[in-house]
């Protein structure tokens, strides 16, 4: 019978953001910090020299900015607003003073000042971001209107010798995020109106509401819970039971955001309508203690209630003429004037159980909120009429959703990514094989074990069977083995510390470390990677990294130089990770393996380089480079991250929806307003892999000359 081990990574107790030791000079004057990190490819603790302002880089390299500055709607809905309050307050004989709350570039202090304001005093706590603001107002000639002021809108004080002679009657923010209240908007609003404004002030927007629509869903649900496993052997068909504190445990507390737009209506079951949940009042005293709201409600339909989908709209004025919402497209007034976005999205609840309701019974949704979160319950009757409390914050206390993030759980519950790693497993198990398996919360070692055991125990009870070793794998030592040598090493591979696809390539590193612990002709599983890439046009997602130039008739290039030093600074030749199955594209070329990782054999001393360079067989604009991972697990079986399926005729791709993929920006070709020189007709790329830092280094260039 096989013997199973598994050896669940320690790297994860190890990551975290960066620590800084210490300060000094570098050759060249310049202060450097050492920045301590594990890094996630080779596993190992490192301490990197790195720029004083290498915080503030990726801060603003990273930053939602640009996606803010192109949000049209949003844009034309805060000027329309700002308008309407000042013209307000200008009709009633006063002096129109606005205080703007995260001011960011000074963009709605600008505009109010434009529509007539006498001053504003604009706050920012962030001291890059009030800097640019500084500059950006001077530029547009606004400095002798207002006043920016780089500090937490708590800390401002007012009076004579204040930050403000006095209180302001109109307050502008813009606080929130895709949960409207992540941001701490509810404790800013509360403190401003108690110090900083008048009572009774002009607020835009004047008003928020949060919507809610129950569904059941088989794909969201498998976000959240873990399914039962079905598994072919050759006693039948086996299940692996989830475990009964994961059953019991209401998941994550935090919400889980995504472009809810890009899910297909034929992947729910909306079982009530649209429910206005509450709203906020923005002009009046707001209060961020815990509440709960109810809504009673008849199921459209009988189901399972699983999921609450939700977002939030707002009102710019009292009478809710001017609206900017954030409402998928099944429940938008006007589906094809949809604004894309990525800075607000919409959100996804699961309740912590999920209930059977029949059509034509009467339920209450429950939206209760603390001054950060928002949750959901359901109810047979109101909290109201049953004398129920405010119901606590759920929290996970079966730590599998600390562990696993939504993503991850959908992947484990892929049922025909299981039936392939089933396959590839039947054909290198034998009744004697000794296994070793490198992953984090996986489930391979289970799977491995029912395909070759002789008898099935009761309840995955499999604590004889299985042995978890928590070492790092350079500290395995034979006796952890119990002497034997293991005949097979497997890995998915998945680590929790992995956010480019490459950096799971730390199976390879600990396949290298426990390479004295392997038999003769010992298998690997999988056997090899490569890493792919492929040309593509997004459809909105290059406007996060493009630059706006001229915003609502405001000069920002500050803003776009100040976004590119910091992409110059390292960002700009680095992948970053995006879910791609939310940010449709189109392939230019045709897909491209880049390299071949061997895990055969033990990690090499040299590099791995490659050049060459990439066809565009399509017309478009080449906004980027997709990369992704590809597992080898036997010769006839391979596990893509990135694409699922080859590329349709006019480009449209399908891509692994567990997964990150990399995007490479093209910078050329991100700003709409500038031409391309020329006719690009090809890619070329270099790309190449430091063995002693697990790092991946690569450069893609636009070309008007195939290879």
């Amino acid at each position: 019978m096989p013997r199973f081990l598994t050896i669940r990574s320690v790297l994860k107790k190890q990551t975290g953001k960066a620590a800084f030791l210490s300060r000094h000079w570098g050759a060249c004057g310049t202060m450097k910090v050492f920045c301590g990190r594990a890094n996630p490819t080779t596993g190992s603790v490192e301490w990197l020299e790195e720029d004083e302002h290498y915080d503030y880089h990726q801060e603003i390299a990273r930053s939602s900015y640009a996606d803010m500055l192109h949000d049209k709607d949003r844009n034309i809905k805060y000027y329309q607003g700002i308008r309407a309050a000042v013209s307000r307050v200008k009709n009633r004989g006063q002096k129109a003073i606005v205080l703007d709350i995260g001011t960011g570039t000074g963009l709605l202090s600008m505009m109010a000042v434009t529509a007539g304001a006498d001053f504003c005093y604009a706050i920012e706590v962030f001291k890059p971001m009030a800097d640019a603001a500084v500059k950006i107002v001077k530029k547009n000639g606004f400095s002798d209107k207002i006043k920016v002021i780089n500090k937490h809108s708590t800390e401002v004080t007012v009076g004579p010798d204040g930050d403000m002679p006095c209180r302001a009657n109109i307050l502008v923010t813009e606080l929130f995020d895709t949960e409207l209240i992540g941001e701490g908007a509810l404790p800013s609003y509360e403190h401003a109106h108690r110090h900083l404004v008048q009572e009774n002030c002009e607020a835009v927007p004047h008003r928020a509401t949060v919507y809610a629509q129950l569904v059941e869903s088989r794909r969201m649900w498998s976000w959240n819970k873990l399914f039962p496993v079905r598994v072919q052997t050759s006693l039948g068909e086996q299940v692996i039971i989830p475990p009964s504190e994961l059953e019991r445990c209401p998941g994550a507390p935090s919400v889980y955001d995504i472009q809810l737009n890009q899910v297909s209506p034929t992947d729910f079951t909306v079982l009530s309508d649209v429910l206005p949940m509450f709203s906020v009042d923005f002009s009046k005293q707001v209060s961020s203690s815990a509440a709960f709201y109810s809504r009673q409600f008849e199921p459209l339909a009988s189901g399972q209630a699983q999921v609450v989908l939700s977002w939030w709209d707002i009102e710019m004025d009292p009478e809710g003429k001017i609206k900017c919402t954030m409402a998928p497209f099944w429940a938008h007034s006007d589906p094809k004037g949809l604004q894309w976005r990525d800075h607000w999205m919409q959100c996804v609840y699961f309740l912590p159980q999920e209930e059977p309701i029949v059509q034509g019974t009467t339920h209450c949704l429950v939206a209760h909120h603390d001054d950060y979160c928002v949750w959901y319950s359901l109810q047979k009757t109101s909290p109201e009429e049953n004398g129920r409390v405010h119901q606590m914050r759920p929290v996970c206390d079966c730590q599998a959703h600390l562990l696993w993030t939504r993503p991850r759980f959908g992947e484990i519950n892929d049922q025909d990514r299981t039936d392939q790693y089933a396959q590839a497993l039947r054909t290198v198990l034998t009744p004697d094989s000794v296994c070793l398996c490198v992953s984090d919360g996986s489930l391979l070692s289970m799977l491995a074990y029912y395909l070759g055991a002789e008898q099935i125990f009761k309840a995955n009870h499999l604590e004889n069977k299985i042995n978890i070793i928590e070492k790092r794998p350079e500290l395995l030592t034979t006796a952890n083995l119990e002497g034997k040598k293991v005949s097979l090493l497997l890995g998915e591979p998945f680590f929790t510390t992995s956010l480019l696809p490459w950096h799971n390539l730390y199976f390879w590193y600990v396949r290298t470390a426990v390479d004295q612990h392997l038999k003769p002709g010992a298998v690997v599983m999988p056997q090899a990677a490569s890493l792919h890439a492929m040309v593509v046009e997004f459809r909105d997602l290059w406007r996060i990294r493009s630059p706006c130039g001229d915003c609502e008739g405001f000069d920002v290039h500050i803003m776009d130089d100040m976004i590119k030093s910091a992409l110059d600074f390292r960002e700009s030749k680095e992948a970053e990770p995006h879910p791609l199955w939310e940010y449709p594209c189109r392939s230019l070329s045709e897909p491209q393996r880049l390299l071949t990782f061997d895990f055969r054999q033990p990690v090499p001393q040299q590099p791995v380089c490659a050049e060459g360079s990439m066809e565009l067989r399509r017309p478009g604009r080449s906004h980027g480079i997709v990369l992704w991972m590809e597992y080898h697990l036997t010769p006839d079986s391979t596990v893509s991250t990135g694409l699922l399926e080859p590329v349709k005729d006019k480009g449209n791709c399908c891509w692994n929806p567990h997964c990150k993929q990399a995007v490479y920006f093209l910078s050329p070709t991100l700003d709409p307003r500038v031409p391309l020189l020329g006719s690009p007709r090809a890619v070329t790329y270099t790309v190449e892999f430091h063995p002693n830092t697990g790092d991946i280094t690569m450069e893609f260039k636009l070309t008007d000359i195939p290879d």
